[in-house]
C-alpha cells in the first residue's frame, strides 16, 4: 500500500513543475504533460519513487546509520529542522559549509570549539574575561550554533543524505557522491535525476509539498529505527541465551566427567582386594623346584 495517496499529493501541489523554458531534458520521463507553459509531474511515478526512497531511509535507519537532512532554502528551513529533530537525525538548515563531508575532521574541530565555549559559559569561566572578550565569545558561539548546531551530535560521516532542491545544495550532493554516500532528494523539473540515488520527482518550492515529503521520510526513519532496536535487542537476547546454554552444557559435561572419574576411583580398590588363587601363589615355587636340582642329585653326578 502506498504511503501517500495521489489526492494528498495533489492537495500539496507536488505536481507543479517549473516553466517549460527552465526544464532539464533528463526529467522528461517524469513529466506527465505541459499546461500554460508549466510542466506537470507524473504523480504515479512520484508515489512509487517516494515509497522506494522511504523504504531506503527506513533500511538505513534500521542499520543504525544517521541520515543528514539538508534544506537551506527559506521555505524548507523550519520544516526540515522540525522533522529532523523529531526523527532524531542531524540537519543543516542555515548554509552548507564547503567540506562539511569531505573535510569532516576540520568540521569536528569547529564543533569541539563550540562545545568548549558552551562549557565555559556554563561553569563560569567566561565571567573572568573582560566584557569585550565575553561579547566576542558569545557572537562566536551563536555563529557556530547557527551553522553547526544541527550536526553537533554527528560523530562520524552520515549513512545517507536527504536533500531538498539539489540545485541549491549542489555542493552537498557533490561531496556525497565523492564519498559514495547515498542521496535521497526531491527533484523538480529543472534538476538532473542522475545525480541522486533515490530521486523523488516533486515540487521542491511549495512549502506544503516539502513538508509532506519530509514528513514521510522522517516517519520512515522512525519506523526503521524502532525495527532496528527490536532486532538488536532480539539478537542480544539470543546471544545471551546461547551463552547460557553453552555454559549449562559445559557444566553438564564437567559433572559427567567428575562422576566417571569417581566411579573409576571406586572400582580400583575392589580389584586390589580380590584374593589370588593358590595355584598362582605356588607357581613360582614350583618353577624354582624344577630349575634347581636337589643336593642328592648333585652328589651322584660324576666329577669331570
Amino acid at each position: 500500500m502506498p504511503r501517500i495517496a495521489i489526492e494528498e499529493l495533489l492537495r500539496s501541489g507536488a505536481h507543479f513543475g517549473h516553466l517549460t523554458s527552465r526544464w532539464n531534458p533528463k526529467m522528461s520521463s517524469y513529466i506527465f504533460m505541459e499546461r500554460n507553459g508549466i510542466h506537470i509531474i507524473d504523480l504515479k511515478q512520484t508515489q512509487a519513487l517516494l515509497d522506494e526512497a522511504a523504504n531506503a531511509a527506513s533500511r538505513f535507519a534500521s542499520r543504525g546509520k544517521k541520515i543528514l537532512f539538508v534544506g537551506t532554502k527559506k521555505q524548507a528551513q523550519e520544516v526540515v529542522r522540525t522533522e529532523a529533530q523529531r526523527a532524531g537525525m542531524p540537519y543543516v538548515t542555515d548554509r552548507w559549509l564547503g567540506g562539511m563531508l569531505t573535510n569532516f575532521q576540520t568540521i569536528r574541530k569547529s564543533i569541539r570549539r563550540m562545545e568548549t565555549i558552551q562549557r565555559e559559559e556554563t561553569d563560569g569561566t567566561n565571567a573572568q574575561l573582560k566584557k569585550k572578550e565575553r561579547l566576542m565569545r558569545r557572537r562566536e558561539r551563536e555563529k557556530l550554533e547557527r551553522v553547526l548546531g544541527g550536526i553537533a551530535d554527528l560523530s562520524r560521516l552520515p549513512g545517507a543524505l536527504f536533500v531538498v532542491d539539489i540545485r541549491r545544495e549542489h555542493i552537498a550532493v557533490s561531496e556525497a557522491r565523492k564519498l559514495n554516500i547515498p542521496v535521497i532528494a526531491l527533484i523538480d523539473t529543472n534538476c538532473d535525476p542522475d545525480l541522486v540515488d533515490f530521486p523523488v520527482p516533486a515540487n521542491d518550492d511549495a512549502m506544503k509539498s516539502v513538508a509532506l515529503f519530509t514528513r514521510v521520510i522522517a516517519d520512515a526513519i522512525g519506523e526503521g529505527s524502532k525495527a532496528g532496536e527490536i532486532e538488536r535487542e532480539a539478537a542480544k537476547v539470543e546471544a545471551e541465551t546461547r551463552k547460557a546454554e553453552a555454559a549449562e552444557i559445559a557444566e553438564e559435561r564437567k559433572a559427567a566427567a567428575a562422576k566417571e572419574k569417581a566411579t573409576a576411583a571406586e572400582a580400583v580398590p575392589a580389584v586390589e582386594a580380590t584374593p589370588e588363587t593358590p595355584a598362582t601363589e605356588n607357581a613360582p615355587a614350583a618353577e624354582a623346584a624344577v630349575e634347581e636340582p636337589s643336593t642328592e642329585e648333585a652328589a651322584e653326578q660324576p666329577k669331570a
